[in-house]
C-alpha cells in the first residue's frame, strides 16, 4: 500500500517512539514527545515507554492527552514527518468514543444564557454530589 509522501519499501527499519509520534503529528515538536515520554505519559504495549524504545508494527501506543487516552497500533514506521493525510496511514486508531456532557448526566447551559442563578447552582452542586 503506497500512500502520498510515503512508500513502504523507503520504511526504516527501526523508529525511536518519540520520533515516531512526532512524524504521525500526535506531537508539535520532537521534544515535546520526548518529555511526554520522559513524564510517563507515553505507554508502549501498557508498559511506560522510554524515548529511545523502538517500536515495530503491531505495537500498541497510548498517548495521554488532555481529557483522553489516544490508542495508536503501529502500522508503518515512519521516521520523518510527512502531511497529515500521509501520517494517518502509518496508524490505526483505536481510541473509543469520548462521551458528550449530556451522556454524562452533567447540566448543559445555552450559550449566553448568562450566570447562573443561585438555584442553579445548587442544582449543579447537587447533581456534582456535593452538598
Amino acid at each position: 500500500m503506497s500512500t502520498p509522501g510515503f512508500s513502504p519499501k523507503n520504511a526504516p527499519a527501526t523508529v525511536r517512539i518519540d520520533a515516531w509520534l512526532w512524524a504521525i503529528r500526535a506531537y508539535k515538536t520532537r521534544s515535546a514527545a520526548t518529555a511526554a515520554c520522559r513524564a510517563g505519559h507515553v505507554k508502549l504495549n501498557d508498559k511506560p515507554a522510554k524515548a529511545a524504545q523502538t517500536v515495530v508494527p503491531g505495537d500498541t501506543v497510548r498517548v495521554r492527552q488532555p481529557g483522553y487516552d489516544r490508542i495508536l497500533e503501529v502500522r508503518w514506521l515512519i521516521a520523518k514527518r510527512v502531511g497529515a493525510e500521509a501520517a494517518s496511514h502509518c496508524f490505526t486508531d483505536h481510541t473509543p468514543a469520548r462521551p458528550t456532557a449530556t451522556e454524562l448526566g452533567l447540566p448543559r447551559r445555552d450559550r449566553g444564557a448568562g450566570r447562573p442563578t443561585k438555584k442553579d447552582r445548587r442544582e449543579m452542586e447537587r447533581l456534582r454530589g456535593g452538598h
